[in-house]
């Protein structure tokens, strides 16, 4: 029967694969939990005899990447990689061509080979299994820092809007008071004067809105939220932006039901009803007269 070997043996203090030189320097023993066994499924479950561990990470070496920190052994004979933060702007993880060119790499058929058969594959599955983790980690950080390029001073343009909705609310509201039938020419243009402020700060936010909202597009695949990646881009407020569908903005149409539009179509519909609601009050006012 073939000696097993945990895969945490596999391992030095720093948690990376021991490099040839130093694999003889530890022993290799027979591990006391079933679970920790150095098996594989490729396929199939196989067991691998420690040896053959062993070599898989002696070749693998040369083709490990530099952000791979740590890589531990998990309760079902998996392992679990830990990663150097990635900043999104390097390229994106790929399988090294060498690793392909590498002689005690390539593809031995079964048949052929058992025993080459299967240090192969455990390394290609290994190195895949890092590889995919790093692309989605690189993935969330180019998310991530597409956004941080994007946001630029949408904060501010979203609280000069906020400023002019509060204005305009207050302006609005102002008409109804006994005070602004005393007024009510001065009051009206007041209002219109708001009314145009918040339209143009809705449409500066909409601005920057959009091109977020590309951002969020081209990153649909990323694991990260929209909100938790604009979280980890240094706006946790951004939860409370409206940003819809990056097609939603320049379009023509939306249903009168819907929630989900631009800003500068939320505040075009404010003021239509603001507007037929005074065109009312004058025919009333007018009407009383007669």
């Amino acid at each position: 029967m073939s000696q097993l070997i945990p895969l945490r043996a596999l391992l030095d203090d720093s948690g990376l694969p021991h490099k040839p030189a130093a694999l003889p320097q530890h022993r290799m023993s027979e591990p006391t939990n079933p679970r920790e066994g150095a098996a594989m499924s490729l396929g199939r479950t196989i067991t691998v005899p420690a040896d053959e561990v062993r070599e898989v990470f002696t070749r693998l070496q040369p083709h490990l990447p530099p952000y791979l920190r740590k890589i531990e052994p998990t309760p079902y004979n998996g392992l679990r990689f830990e990663l150097a933060p990635f900043t999104g702007r390097e390229e994106r993880p790929a399988m090294p061509r060498a690793f392909y060119d590498d002689p005690t790499l390539r593809f031995v058929a079964e048949e052929d080979n058992p025993r080459e058969f299967r240090i192969r594959e455990m390394a290609e599955r290994v190195l895949s299994d890092l590889l995919e983790q790093a692309g989605n980690e690189w993935r969330d950080a180019a998310y991530v820092a597409d956004l941080k390029d994007t946001v630029r001073d949408a904060p501010d343009r979203w609280r000069a809007y906020e400023r002019e909705a509060k204005a305009l609310e207050s302006a609005y509201t102002y008409l109804r008071t006994p005070e602004a039938a005393k007024e009510w020419p001065a009051a009206l243009s007041r209002l219109v004067d708001a009314q145009d402020r918040t339209r143009t700060a809705a449409a500066a936010f909409d601005e920057r809105a959009e091109a977020i909202a590309r951002v969020h597009e081209k990153h649909l695949y990323a694991d990260l939220a929209h909100v938790a990646a604009l979280t980890q881009a240094g706006h946790p407020d951004a939860a409370h932006w409206p940003i819809v569908s990056a097609d939603d903005y320049g379009s023509s149409y939306f249903s009168s039901f819907s929630t989900h539009v631009p800003l500068t179509e939320q505040v075009r519909r404010l003021i239509e009803q603001q507007d037929n609601h005074i065109t009312k009050v004058g025919h009333l006012m007018g009407t009383a007269a007669v």
